[in-house]
């Protein structure tokens, strides 16, 4: 029953996108000329190539973002939950911030938040 459920779900899910994308690439309005192919930013023209690397001191700031983001979305409903979980939520998020700062400790001893 459970298995069935999951499967219907599932291929509602992919027939909806499908359907959709179908549609908009069938009625969505169509302009081909030679300005809609060029790589832009903020409607200023590029000058040099547009393809070209970053510092990786880039991504790892992304990647750190990304992992207190999460934990933020994560804390906000053990918040909302405190009282009824007791003393096991307690120690349960408790261990959650230790490895996150763990992580953090780590990431500011290799110096991926120093930015240069």
């Amino acid at each position: 029953m459970q298995f069935s459920l999951f499967v219907t779900a599932l291929l509602t899910g992919l027939g909806f996108v499908a359907l959709v994308t179908a549609l908009a690439w069938l009625l969505g309005p169509r302009s081909f000329n030679a300005q809609k192919e060029e790589p832009y930013e903020c409607g200023i023209p590029s000058r040099g190539r547009t393809w070209m690397q970053f510092r990786v001191g880039y991504y790892l700031f992304a990647i750190l973002f990304l992992m207190f983001d999460v934990e933020t979305m994560f804390l906000f409903p053990w918040a909302v939950v405190m009282r009824s979980l007791g003393p096991a939520g307690l120690l349960s998020v408790l261990f959650f911030l230790f490895i996150l700062v763990l992580g953090l400790a780590y990431a500011w001893r290799k110096g991926a938040l120093k930015w240069q």
